[in-house]
């Protein structure tokens, strides 16, 4: 492992896995983010050889597995690259339905192509954060991914474009294509440092409460052919034999492809009520109404040196307590990596115990210190203490 995976803001890849609490965690970024069932079977069949045997979907959509070695990884890197087709360069993200949505505004797909094409030559300057996100103002919003430019369709041929903190401005296609350019090619000279609020800084925007989720659950939605639907994993994490019974499960089914979402989502294209059920059996969410999906948890303690609480542990127990329209942040520590913006009600691990935050952030001073054994009223004290 090098000093650079090390560097707290680099992002772990495939072929640089980042130590955790766990043992190291790669990070697969899949082109297009399409996966068949015997691949998606693959990839969790590999996490368990390699690994510990989670795998996670990121809040991004990506793929990632746990718990490697020095000895492991590699051998896990070969392996996928051997049956997966992965990406590498300039985060560009587009919904899992880019080019195929009959609800697009824009056509994000080719403008996400053109934006990689057109940075290929300097994305190896940009920081490992730097990232661009692309949306069509289709089915799937991507308004609650963080951006260092973001383009969003307000017609065929018109985006609204938004550089680092500044506001956003209307542009036709090709210019906003080359306002993307000029802008990550400014930040590829700065160094891999240097992100887009750096030259656009932030316009004083309050962050939402709210993390509202992006796919929606339990009906299917359109395809250009067909339809796919939608489920999440608990907390944007399974263990492999679960995944990979999910996958045999749609194979069988005649499913040709899952589709890697945001808000930690898998979408299932021409899901079968049978495949539905299968998932909601692996303990899967495959409704809209589930309260896991209003509940954020990091790995915590059980996968984290810095984590003081086994958070996702903690937040399976809380998730049939939770009140409704209410949202929960469960954070191993003080850094809130699962959700940085403020919850109605934040569980953080500290040195001292269990911290009650209401209305706030991870960071902040909690209101009541708490024992973990004396969680059972945690949503009644926060209601009083309001």
């Amino acid at each position: 492992m090098t000093d650079e995976s090390r560097r707290r803001g680099a992002c772990p890849t495939l072929d640089a896995p980042m130590q955790t609490g766990d043992g190291l965690l790669a990070r697969i970024r899949v082109r297009g983010g399409i996966l068949t069932p015997s691949q998606l079977r693959r990839v969790a069949e590999l996490a368990a050889i390699h690994g510990n045997g989670l795998v996670e979907v990121t809040a991004r959509g990506n793929l990632q597995v746990r718990g490697l070695t020095a000895w492991s990884a590699p051998t896990l890197a070969d392996a996928v690259l051997a049956d997966v087709d992965v990406e590498t360069g300039l985060v560009v993200d587009t919904s899992p339905l880019a080019g195929c949505d009959p609800h697009e505004t824009g056509p994000s797909r080719s403008v996400a192509a053109a934006i990689s094409e057109g940075a290929a030559g300097f994305a190896n300057r940009l920081g490992p954060k730097v990232c661009v996100v692309v949306d069509g103002a289709g089915q799937i919003s991507l308004s609650a991914l963080k951006a260092d430019i973001r383009l969003l369709a307000v017609g065929s041929n018109v985006w609204s474009v938004t550089l680092g903190g500044g506001k956003p401005q209307l542009l036709e296609q090709d210019a906003a294509l080359a306002a993307t350019l000029a802008v990550l090619g400014a930040l590829a000279a700065m160094g891999p440092q240097a992100r887009a609020v750096d030259l656009f800084p932030a316009a004083g925007v309050v962050a939402s409460r709210r993390s509202l989720t992006a796919v929606a659950l339990g009906m299917p939605m359109n395809r250009t052919e067909g339809t796919t639907q939608a489920i999440a994993l608990p907390f944007g994490s399974v263990v492999s034999e679960r995944l990979a019974a999910l996958a045999s499960a749609a194979e069988g089914a005649g499913v040709s492809a899952f589709r890697l979402g945001p808000d930690h989502t898998l979408l299932i294209d021409d899901a079968t009520p049978a495949v539905i059920d299968a998932a909601e059996r692996l303990g899967f969410v495959t409704t809209a109404d589930d309260p896991r999906l209003r509940i954020s948890a990091c790995i915590g303690s059980s996968g984290c040196a810095s984590g003081h609480i086994a958070a996702r542990d903690i937040a399976a127990r809380l998730a049939s307590e939770l009140p409704a329209d209410t949202t929960l942040h469960v954070s191993g520590c003080a850094k809130g990596c699962a959700h940085p913006r403020p919850a109605d009600v934040t569980l953080v691990g500290l040195v001292q115990g269990i911290g009650l935050v209401i209305d706030g952030r991870a960071g902040d001073t909690p209101r009541y210190m708490l024992d973990e054994s004396r969680l059972g009223d945690v949503f009644v004290r926060s209601q009083d203490a309001r």
